[in-house]
Parts: C-alpha cells; sequence; structure tokens
C-alpha cells in the first residue's frame, strides 16, 4: 500500500490528506477511487491516448493514474478505472463495445467490464512497459507491444497467453489488426513496421524507411494500406500486400505520435509532437487541414464511428474534440495534468502549490479544490515548491538549475537565483523567511 500511495503522491497528483479540514469539490470525480487516506484529487493525470466506443458513445482517455470515461456527447465524466500500479499507456475498446483493454507501465494488461467498470482479468507476461494493446476484429484475440521488444497474443475469453513475437530489436510502440484479423501490424523503436500472421505468429514482412522509430500504426478500415508515424517527422502510407511504400506525408515539424483512418478510410489524421493535428486525403496524400489550440504534444487521436468528430489527447493535459469538416473546436475536457513532483501548502492551508514535469507550478484553492493560476517562466521541470512563512512569496527549484521567488497573490515572478550549475531538488525558507535554501544536483547547498 505504501508504493501505491507514494506513486500517487510523487507521481501522478497532487492529494489531500485527511489531516485538514473536510472540504467539497464542484465535481464528484475529484473523490473517485482513491487510495487509501486521500480525501480528493486536484486534475487528472496526465494524458497517453484517446479511443472511441465502436457506437461513438464513449471516450476512453489512458493516464497516468487509470482511464476516464467520458460520454462523448457532454463531455461528462462517466467512471475512473484504476488497478494498474503505474501510468496507462494505451485502451482500446472489444468491438461489441462491452470490454476495455489497458496496456500499463506497470508491465501489465487488464481488462474491464465498460458497463460496470469492474476488473475482469490481468494478462501478465511481459517484461517491461506494456506501450499498445488491440483487439482482433472477432474480439477474441488481444494483442500487446511491449518495450521488452515482444508482441504478445491473448485468448480473450480465458486469458490464456497464447504466443510471443519476436524479431523487432528494440521496443514496440503500437500494433494493429488488419481488418480480416489475419495479419498484425507492429511498430517500433528499431524504425522499422513488421507483419506477423496471427494465426501461427510467423514473421511476414518488414516495412523500412522510416528514419526515426515507429511510434504508431494503423490499417485501413479496408485493410489495404498501412499508415506509420514517426520520429522523423514524417508519416508513410504502405500497400499490405505488396510491402511498397506508397507515398511519405510531410509537413509536421517535429515528431508524429499517433496515426488514424477516418471510418471510410478516405481521410487520415496525425497528432504530432509540434502540437498540431493535422488531416490528410490518403489516395493523393494531399493535406486536407491543420488544427491547432493545443499547447503540448498532441499524444493520440482517435475518429469517431460517424467520422465526423476527432479527439485529441495532448500532453497539455486536455483532451479536444473537433469537427472533421469544418475543423471547428467544439470541446475541451479540462482537469488532466502532467506529472506533478511535488507539492506544499501555504502556512494557513488555504493555498496549495504544486510543481510539475510540465515546467510550471500550479496555485489551487483548498477549500474548492480550484486552479487559481499556473506561474510560468521556468524551462525545464520543477521539483520543488516552498511557502514563505507569511504565504506571500513562493519558491520554486528546477532542473533549469534555477530558483524563481513567486508573489502568491498576484503569479507575478520576483527574482530568479542562478548559482547552481545542476538541477535544483529542494528548496526551503528559514522559519523568519530572511534565507532560503536550495539543494543541487551539483553537490551543493
Amino acid at each position: 500500500m505504501m508504493k501505491k500511495k507514494q506513486f500517487y503522491f510523487m507521481l501522478v497528483l497532487p492529494l489531500l490528506f485527511t489531516t485538514l479540514l473536510p472540504m467539497s469539490f464542484a465535481q464528484d470525480y475529484t473523490t473517485w477511487d482513491l487510495p487509501e487516506g486521500a480525501i480528493a484529487r486536484l486534475g487528472k493525470g496526465g494524458i497517453t491516448e484517446v479511443k472511441y466506443s465502436p457506437d461513438g458513445t464513449i471516450l476512453a482517455v489512458a493516464s497516468f493514474i487509470g482511464i476516464w470515461l467520458y460520454d462523448a456527447q457532454t463531455g461528462e465524466e462517466l467512471d475512473l478505472l484504476t488497478g494498474h500500479t503505474n501510468g496507462v499507456n494505451s485502451v482500446s475498446f472489444s468491438p461489441d463495445g462491452q470490454t476495455l483493454a489497458s496496456g500499463s507501465r506497470d508491465d501489465t494488461v487488464r481488462l474491464w467490464d465498460v458497463n460496470t467498470g469492474r476488473h475482469l482479468r490481468t494478462f501478465t507476461g511481459h517484461r517491461s512497459n506494456v506501450s499498445s494493446v488491440s483487439f482482433s476484429p472477432d474480439g477474441q484475440t488481444l494483442a500487446s507491444g511491449s518495450y521488452d521488444d515482444t508482441v504478445r497474443l491473448w485468448d480473450v475469453n480465458t486469458g490464456v497467453h497464447l504466443r510471443t513475437l519476436t524479431g523487432h530489436t528494440d521496443w514496440v510502440s503500437s500494433v494493429s489488426f488488419s481488418s480480416d484479423g489475419q495479419i498484425l501490424a507492429s511498430g517500433s523503436r528499431d524504425r522499422t513496421v513488421c507483419h506477423w500472421d496471427v494465426n501461427t505468429g510467423r514473421h511476414l514482412r518488414t516495412f523500412t524507411g522510416h528514419t526515426g522509430w515507429v511510434y504508431s500504426v494503423s490499417f485501413s478500415p479496408d485493410g489495404q494500406t498501412l499508415a506509420s508515424g514517426s520520429y522523423d517527422d514524417t508519416v508513410r502510407l504502405w500497400d499490405v500486400n505488396t510491402g511498397r511504400h506508397l507515398r511519405t506525408l510531410t509537413g509536421h515539424t517535429t515528431s508524429v505520435y499517433s496515426v488514424s483512418f477516418s471510418p471510410d478510410g478516405q481521410t487520415l489524421a496525425s497528432g504530432s509532437h509540434d502540437r498540431t493535428l493535422r488531416l490528410w486525403e490518403v489516395n493523393t496524400g494531399r493535406h486536407l487541414r491543420t488544427f491547432t489550440g493545443h499547447t503540448g504534444w498532441v499524444r493520440s487521436v482517435s475518429f469517431s464511428p460517424d467520422g465526423q468528430i476527432l479527439a485529441s489527447g495532448s500532453r497539455d493535459g486536455t483532451v479536444r474534440l473537433w469537427e472533421v469538416n469544418t475543423g471547428r473546436h467544439t470541446r475541451t475536457l479540462t482537469g488532466h495534468t502532467d506529472v506533478v513532483e511535488n507539492v506544499s501548502f501555504s502556512p494557513n492551508g488555504q493555498t496549495l502549490a504544486s510543481g510539475s514535469r510540465d515546467d510550471t507550478v500550479r496555485l489551487w484553492d483548498v477549500n474548492t479544490g480550484d486552479h487559481l493560476r499556473t506561474l510560468t517562466g521556468h524551462t525545464y521541470i520543477v521539483m520543488s515548491v516552498s511557502f514563505s512563512p507569511d504565504g506571500q512569496i513562493l519558491a520554486s527549484g528546477s532542473y533549469d538549475n534555477t530558483v524563481r521567488l513567486w508573489s502568491v497573490n498576484t503569479g507575478r515572478h520576483l527574482r530568479t537565483f542562478t548559482r547552481h550549475t545542476g538541477d535544483v531538488y529542494s528548496v526551503s525558507f528559514s522559519p523568519n523567511g530572511q534565507t532560503l535554501a536550495s539543494g543541487s544536483r551539483d553537490d551543493t547547498v
């Protein structure tokens, strides 16, 4: 239990413990499935993937603390599925929409009942992060790709491990079944895409050409075309039957993390580290539209079953919904945050400060859970935050080797201390507030 508590506190979200006075929160999800001793959460965990249910009514969001289920029409939180002991990398709905699979950094795959949220089964065997999960079209087989360089196939009904597909020489980042369920595609950090015979596990073909890690692979609905997104900033389209490279889609200015075909197979969406989504005409490779608005990497894109809405999950902590035909942004689902490294209460207990891997400090109202302001200026991870004894000043220490002072009431940056030559891990005020101490990776205080 201590390990689980530490994970929630250090790597996911700031938690308010029961030693404090009771408080009320505007949304019930702040109290869902908390670790023992915690009474509320601020934020919902960094986003890694978004997926629509087959009927388009539910949106599943994989995050650092579990899987959030949303009503796709209203954006209302429906459920939070917890049980993994580390962040969730990937989710996949079964074809009938009744079961959800999740792959996690805890090296396991879990199955969940979508209607009740009940945990059904855990698949163990991978020796490292499970980066991607995908159901076969008939829902009988589940594929999982892992940082242990392998793909595993599982019997969904029994949980039995069917076979392990080996051949990649580096992490497997994405897996996808063909529409007939006979072929599995896998993308890897070894810069290749592999095709496998699902029934025998035999390696069929290797697609080469990317000059960077292949982060995402996806079959077109008719199974004739394969798309791959890569750290080389491109999307490539391939002929599934011959292995021939059809075309390269260029325009993103940095890594492409996610690719997804529209239900009719005519359009491809791609999400990138450059914070944009792009739509492409599959037959010609023509760039159709760019969606902008995210302030962080776009980690995942997914079309609604009717092809009218595109969902995107970003490192900026939001899920955004977009009209495909117009490019109009229709809704933002907020509350997700990147990894929180440190939290600190103000002396009067009314304000909570959190330092994050998103390079920011956030201030929160303890009584309501409302986000008050974001303090920006650090250029790397904020590892430590500390209030002055009078609560008027906040100090923050960062991997950018600096310490910053901020006005708590206004959020204004007051001063930067720049003498450290390494990451600043910890900051603390003296009781009279006149002296600040900082500890650094440069071996000094």
